[in-house]
């Protein structure tokens, strides 16, 4: 892998860094799937206790990259593109939640958009810096939720929260994450970095053992669904938001900077 993820060890906590903030770490397929391997990599060494994952240069990440020709987006190609079968977007929640029960730790230092969300939603504890911001994302590009979004979100704040969340694509920053629910801390930018290492490491202090009994049981209690069938219903669902017509022009409208007009096919 190239250096789009950093990996570093202090300790017992092990820190992925994303790291393309030229796109404020947006996902692209390398990284995801780095992502998804460095996880699995720390859940199987008996050195790391805890995992931390933020972004680098005061962003943790704005999505899916929509550079290029669209073609990601094409329902069709999922065998190949990011959309296929479960693909990385699904395996977020999946490996963190399911196959890791090492406690894992987003640090929201900057914007977080639809797949970077579902990323920060996928951890266990999140801490967030004032001044970030986060945001759904999708109905701007015609998409409906994906990366298990509308399971970790509605278990954290709710069915209506979560569904004006969703629909009404507003921008919450630091101290309405904290109100709703979806952030367990609010740190000012300056000290964000000094915290979030020190908070990290605080839980490396508690025995291995009881940390990871202690997440597979609240794991086991707050997923009581069939996960796997629900990220596969959000990935046929945004398969046909997006080969929609008005997916297609939400897509368009997006990158050519204007309003969308929607016929409803």
């Amino acid at each position: 892998m190239s250096d789009v993820l950093q990996v570093t060890d202090d300790g017992h906590v092990r820190t992925l860094r994303l790291n393309r903030p030229e796109v404020k770490n947006a996902l692209n397929l390398e990284m995801a799937w780095g992502i998804v391997g460095a996880v699995e990599a720390a859940a199987k060494d008996d050195d790391v206790w805890v995992i931390a994952i933020t972004g680098r240069d005061g962003a943790f990440c704005s999505g899916l990259d929509l550079r290029g020709t669209g073609e990601d987006f094409d329902p069709q190609s999922r065998q190949t593109k990011y959309l296929d079968d479960m693909g990385w977007i699904s395996r977020f929640l999946l490996v963190f939640r399911q196959q890791c029960e090492k406690p894992i730790v987003c640090g929201i230092n900057g914007v977080a958009v639809g797949g970077g969300l579902s990323l920060a939603l996928a951890c266990d504890i999140r801490m967030m810096a004032r001044g970030a911001r986060i945001l759904a994302g999708y109905p701007r590009i015609g998409g409906s939720p994906d990366g298990g979004m509308t399971f970790s979100l509605s278990q954290l704040i709710g069915y209506e929260k979560t569904m004006r969340f969703l629909l009404e694509n507003a921008t919450v920053d630091a101290d309405e994450a904290h109100r709703l629910g979806i952030v367990g801390e609010v740190v000012d930018a300056e000290q964000f970095e000094a915290r979030f290492a020190a908070y990290c490491q605080q839980l490396a202090q508690v025995s291995p053992i009881t940390a990871r009994l202690t997440k597979r049981t609240v794991a086991k209690a707050t997923t009581a669904i069939d996960l796997e069938a629900q990220l596969r219903l959000e990935i046929v669902s945004i398969g046909r938001a997006f080969g929609s017509h008005d997916g297609k022009e939400a897509r368009q409208a997006f990158l050519e900077k204007r309003t969308p007009v929607f016929e409803g096919r």
